[in-house]
């Protein structure tokens, strides 16, 4: 071979990238307006035997083009990938269709099976998704295992068609014995709001094969989170989930957290710049804590989340040993809590898996608990005729456990005496003497029992039992772990809120009332031991709480007992550095229990330097 035709041999291969069955003109800005313009390309593809790979990626491609390059692709049966993404710019929307055409149907054509497509960055609209309809019904997209369409506007109706044409793969390719098994779903920025993210979902359950799925910046909000959380559950294999700059709020932050509890081999979740607030950020917390054992990277950025919310997040990664960032930057903790969030990590040592908390916006104003949420007013006032169904079947359900003895109640518990009630309400000494030796157990079971108009629980839709509209955690009050968690520190306050250091009598029997109470409490598999932590703080009033809780009027006893609980065996040792960095603050909350708090301070000290 003459030593120029070796030169242009390697020159050409040096700008078409041949490699390992690939031809790439990726990134070349070539203009390919008419059929001219490509015939060097189409007779490279011509010639390149056993095509498996073609990145037109980078360039602009017109119809007499595109058709030019689908001729060309009619005998490639081997050609398996196809990288098309950003191959429009400069051309008129109403071009793209009839190119996409042209190209699928010389796929179809060809009989290649394919198992990537990407088109994304073409703003190619509704109209695109049409272009490529046929090829995503037909056998040719069996095989598909990515589809990457990022940033193409397609817009609600694109994103129904889309839907509608894997659901018919689906079923024709299940025909078939090979049913189609999406791995890879990636469609950020194309605007598909509830409904197109709605229509999707359903593909994506039936397929069950998800891998990852990532749809960030698409107007969806909590109707269409629900619906994508329903279809995650039936997708085990997920790894990431990216739903980055929605707008969940609490409601489909808590659908999302159902979801990840199927969820076990997930090791990416997303949900930055959700607005998932400090209620749906504790719900994804707890999930987070009771499995995901191989996660890797937890954001939950920009979120509204609060002091208390972020520190639950914080301890629920404990024990993630592959955990590599949490993102909690952008929210409202403020700047006391950033640093106790910091104190917490790194009593985990996982302080360097913190990101930046540098835009943190600080505490949120008073006011700010009187902003509406992105959900309009009449499903806020649906959801509350909902609360006044949930109550009424209650009580019926109640009548009827109590005339029939329902299989499903709990059991009869022999009759407290009044006195138990009597001194949560109003606590006194003489009140907890009179309880004898059984009141840490008497306590426990006043704290457990079932009450189910003391707190407004909105939980999702797929929670409820099938007979009932009521949630079924109402039944079991001691089943919904936060709620156990607020609970048990309102009961712990209000039995140390009567301890008497010079009373021996009183001092021992608040003592064992609280060990009795926390050790049952901190052994339960359900308890969630951060969470009574961060309740505590909110009642204490150390840091704030979106539900408005009113803090207590902190004395001496709150503290001498607290002193005593972080010494035992039940409590966390994690939480010890949590609760210093709080008590090292200036609070005039607890300014009234200067030697009381001195000591705390010192043995919490000494118990995290012994742990």
């Amino acid at each position: 071979m003459a030593t120029d035709d070796v030169a242009q041999l390697a020159d050409s291969l040096a700008k078409t990238g041949v490699e390992d069955g690939e031809l790439s003109y990726k990134g070349q800005g070539r203009k390919l307006d008419d059929a001219q313009s490509v015939e060097e390309m189409v007779k490279e593809i011509q010639d390149f035997e056993g095509l498996q790979a073609l990145r037109l990626e980078g360039n602009t491609v017109g119809v007499e083009a595109a058709q030019a390059i689908a001729k060309a692709l009619e005998t490639k049966s081997a050609l398996m990938r196809c990288y098309w993404s950003d191959m429009f710019t400069g051309r008129l929307r109403s071009e793209i269709p009839p190119s996409l055409n042209s190209l699928g149907d010389a796929l179809m054509l060809a009989g290649a099976r394919l198992t990537v497509l990407d088109l994304s960055d073409n703003a190619f609209g509704p109209d695109g998704v049409k272009g490529i309809e046929n090829l995503l019904k037909s056998s040719t997209c069996y095989t598909l295992q990515e589809l990457r369409l990022n940033n193409c506007g397609m817009g609600i109706g694109g994103g129904k068609i889309l839907a509608a044409s894997l659901i018919y793969n689906h079923k024709k390719s299940s025909a078939v014995g090979s049913p189609l098994s999406l791995k890879v779903f990636v469609a950020g920025r194309n605007r598909l709001e509830n409904d197109g993210a709605t229509a999707l979902a359903q593909a994506f359950k039936l397929m069950g094969s998800m891998e990852e799925v990532h749809m960030p910046q698409n107007g969806i909000n909590h109707a269409g989170v629900t619906a994508l959380a329903e279809a995650m559950q039936h997708n085990p294999g997920l790894r990431i989930l990216n739903l980055n700059d929605n707008t969940f709020t609490e409601k489909g932050a808590m659908a999302m957290a159902q979801a990840l509890k199927h969820l076990r081999s997930i090791q990416v979740i997303n949900f930055g710049d959700c607005l998932v607030r400090p209620e749906g950020a504790k719900a994804i917390a707890v999930s987070v804590s009771e499995g995901l054992p191989i996660l890797k990277e937890l954001n939950l950025s920009y979120g509204e989340i609060t002091e208390d919310a972020a520190l639950v997040v914080a301890q629920a990664v404990k024990d993630k040993d592959q955990l590599e960032k949490l993102d909690l930057n952008g929210n409202c903790i403020g700047e006391d809590g950033c640093r106790a969030l910091k104190v917490a990590m790194e009593a985990m040592n996982m302080s360097e898996l913190l990101g930046s908390l540098s835009e943190d916006e600080g505490e949120p104003e008073d006011d700010d608990d009187e902003e509406d949420e992105d959900d309009d007013e009449e499903e806020d006032d649906d959801e509350d005729d909902v609360d006044e169904e949930e109550v009424e079947e209650e009580e019926e359900e109640e009548e009827e456990e109590e005339s029939t003895g329902n299989k499903f109640s709990t059991p009869q518990s022999t009759p407290r005496p009044p006195e138990v009630s009597s001194f949560l309400s109003f606590p006194s000494p003489d009140k907890l003497l009179k309880l004898g030796p059984t009141r840490a157990l008497l306590i426990e079971q006043q704290v457990a029992k079932k009450s189910p108009v003391t707190l407004k629980h909105t939980c999702n839709p797929m929670q409820r039992s099938s007979s009932s509209l009521v949630c079924k955690h109402f039944f079991f009050r001691a089943q919904v772990d936060v709620s156990d968690a607020t609970k048990t520190a309102e009961a712990f306050l209000k039995i140390a809120s009567v301890y008497k250091e010079d009373n021996t009598e009183v001092r021992n029997a608040v003592l064992d009332s609280i060990d009795g109470l926390l050790r049952k409490a901190f052994t339960s598999s359900s308890f969630q031991g951060y969470s009574f932590v961060s309740s505590l703080l909110v009642l204490l009033g150390l840091i704030k709480s979106e539900d408005k809780v009113k803090p207590v009027i902190v004395v001496p006893g709150h503290l001498q007992a607290l002193e005593h609980v972080v010494r035992q065996d039940y409590f966390p040792k994690e939480s010890v550095a949590v609760l210093e960095a709080f008590m090292s603050r200036n609070n005039k909350t607890l300014e009234s229990c200067g030697n009381a708090k001195n000591n705390l301070q010192s043995t919490l000290q000494r118990v995290r330097s012994q742990s």
